[in-house]
């Protein structure tokens, strides 16, 4: 059994984590298992060196030893977007030209209409003569994960037991890479990495 601990280093430990922590860390060794630690720093913007360093010496003040190196996210972005190519590649994900205004403008339609927010998959089906409007509008793309809205995911939990959702609820396609060109793949975020 593995467990893990994946915080995001954008500010000190706070006692969220250290309880999730300290939960994870006896799991695991109550069960034989390992304590994995792994440090989301997807977020380039925000992420620092010295929140890193404070929450790895505030796991070890609490006394909680990780198994194994810590994983650091950025380290392997280039693993990421060879997997997010692979998506591509087989269908299963799609670039999205839609701009930040038209994004703003559909969610606020849908909150006059008392909807919830979610992406109307609208650059799901995209032709190529579509495709290549946008680029030559100077658009960039982000990567979305295609959802199947007829299939219903299931699992078995061990505290709440047979979990199901459907994907029709899940808020339509993710972005799992942030805008670039429409011959790159921007920095995976964390809907795809953790």
């Amino acid at each position: 059994m593995r467990v893990r601990l994946a915080p995001s280093p954008t500010g000190s430990l706070h006692i969220g984590t250290a309880r999730t922590a300290v939960f994870n860390w006896l799991f695991a060794r109550h069960n034989g298992g390992q304590f994995l630690l792994r440090i989301e720093d997807t977020d380039r913007e925000r992420s620092q060196q010295q929140f890193t360093d404070n929450i790895l010496d505030g796991l070890s003040w609490l006394g909680l030893a990780w198994d194994g190196a810590p994983v650091i996210q950025s380290e392997r972005i280039e693993l990421h977007r060879l997997a997010i190519q692979q998506l591509l590649d087989s269908g299963h994900a799609y670039r999205c030209y839609a701009t930040e205004a038209e994004l703003t403008s559909m969610r606020e339609l849908q909150a006059a209409a008392k909807q919830a927010p979610r992406y109307d998959n609208r650059h799901r089906q995209l032709s190529d003569e579509q495709q290549q409007r946008f680029i030559a509008e100077g658009r960039e793309a982000v990567i979305r994960f295609r959802i199947d809205d007829a299939r219903t995911i299931s699992w078995q939990d061990l505290v709440r037991g047979e979990m199901r959702w459907s994907g029709a609820d899940l808020g339509g396609d993710m972005v799992i890479a942030r805008r670039a060109r429409h011959d790159q793949i921007g920095d995976p975020l964390y809907n795809l990495v953790v």
